[in-house]
């Protein structure tokens, strides 16, 4: 069997929230389709259709798009007085996407929401990642670097740009140049993770993964970087949101390598 993609989907979006009072941020649409789809649409591109989606803030939401979602694509025929729906003309069938809907809870942390899903993990490994974050980074070369590598996780690094633009300047102080908004030389963790199972024996019902779980790795050597120099980008404020969009309009999204 594949393993599963297991997608976290349940933080309130505090950032966004004028746009997030009424929807949970994976729902925030990048061109005519949620950003959460957009992610989905990734794995799927390399085989990998079975999700765990780790629900909490307005997660029905979310549950309530995938069920209605074949009637949106396709034309329909309703029969009010027996309440009977009818697909009648099926041009855009729906993903062959297998998903299971993963109730978290409203405040559980990261590796809290990881815990409760592991007893839908039966394969040896599976990947995970953020409701919110873009990229084109290539899952089955991802895949075979976690094989190599032989560690119990697999982290995507990549270089986030800076918030300010730099400038560079002489011993003098005199102005040599400006860099507007440079890629940082440090990595940051982009999602887009591998974990063996055995991962699960570091966490408890509400820890971080970010921090108690990723810090016994590091302790015991046996969390690795995949370096990926390409396409990345997080919605986590409106901003944010409002550049996806553009890149999406303007016809060049990188990361839809699907």
């Amino acid at each position: 069997m594949k393993p599963k993609v297991v997608i976290l989907c349940g933080g309130k979006g505090t950032r966004l929230r004028e746009k997030t009072e009424n929807k949970p941020k994976p729902l925030l649409s990048i061109g005519n389709y949620p950003i959460l789809w957009h992610i989905m649409k990734h794995y799927s591109h390399y085989g990998f259709n079975d999700f765990i989606l780790c629900l909490g803030y307005k997660g029905e939401l979310i549950k309530e798009y995938f069920i209605k979602y074949k009637n949106r694509l396709c034309d329909v025929q309703l029969n009010l007085k027996d309440g009977i729906e009818t697909i009648i003309q099926d041009g855009n069938p729906a993903e062959n996407w297998n998903i299971i809907f993963a109730n978290t809870g409203l405040e559980t942390n990261t590796g809290g929401r990881i815990k409760k899903i592991e007893k839908y993990i039966n394969e040896e490994y599976f990947f995970l990642t953020y409701g919110d974050g873009l990229s084109n980074v290539s899952i089955e070369k991802l895949e075979g670097y976690f094989k190599q590598k032989g560690k119990i996780g697999v982290i995507t690094g990549i270089r986030p740009q800076s918030r300010f633009g730099q400038i560079t300047i002489e011993p003098d102080c005199i102005v040599t140049g400006f860099k507007e908004k440079p890629l940082l030389n440090d990595y940051a963790n982009g999602g887009f993770c591998v974990f063996h199972r055995k991962i699960f024996d570091y966490m408890d019902d509400n820890c971080v993964l970010e921090q108690e779980v990723f810090e016994q790795l590091v302790n015991e050597r046996e969390l690795a970087i995949y370096k990926h120099e390409g396409f990345w980008k997080c919605m986590d404020t409106y901003k944010d949101y409002k550049e996806l969009n553009e890149i999406w309009d303007h016809g060049n999204p990188q990361w839809k390598v699907y």
